[in-house]
C-alpha cells in the first residue's frame, strides 16, 4: 500500500517526474554556484546616485520622489529598513548580496543593484556618492 501511487504511475509520469527533480537539483546548484557580490549600485530615476562596497558595514539615506528610503549595508548583504512608499514590498524582499541581485521601491524610483565579486577584486574606493 505504500508504493501503490508508483505503480499507477504511466511511463510519461516516471519521465516527467524525472525532469522535473533535475530540474530543481541544477536550479539549486545554480544558485549555490553564484558569486558574493562586491560592491552595491544604488539608482534613483535612472541617475547612480550610490556606490560602495558591501564589506563595510553603514545605512544610507535616500532620496526619491516620495522620500527617504533607509539601506543598510551589513555582513556582506544589503536590504531596505525603512521606505516611504505604501505596501512597503521592498521592504519585504529581504537580503541582497550575490553578484546580480536587485532591490527595488518602484513608488520611489529606487533601484539596487548587487555588482561585481569579492574574490580578487579589490575596491580603490570607500564609497561615492552623488
Amino acid at each position: 500500500m505504500t508504493a501503490d501511487w508508483a505503480q499507477r504511475l504511466t511511463p510519461f509520469d516516471r519521465k516527467l517526474l524525472i525532469v522535473v527533480v533535475l530540474l530543481v537539483a541544477s536550479s539549486f546548484l545554480i544558485l549555490l554556484g553564484q558569486k558574493s557580490g562586491g560592491k552595491v549600485v544604488i539608482s534613483v530615476n535612472d541617475k547612480i546616485v550610490f556606490v560602495a562596497p558591501l564589506n563595510k558595514d553603514r545605512h544610507v539615506e535616500l532620496e526619491g520622489p516620495l522620500g527617504t528610503t533607509v539601506l543598510e549595508i551589513k555582513d556582506g548583504s544589503a536590504r531596505i529598513l525603512s521606505s516611504p512608499c505604501t505596501k512597503k514590498i521592498c521592504i519585504h524582499m529581504g537580503e541582497a548580496r550575490r553578484s546580480g541581485d536587485l532591490l527595488a521601491c518602484v513608488p520611489n524610483h529606487l533601484v539596487i543593484s548587487i555588482e561585481g565579486s569579492r574574490d580578487g577584486e579589490e575596491s580603490d574606493y570607500d564609497f561615492i556618492q552623488r
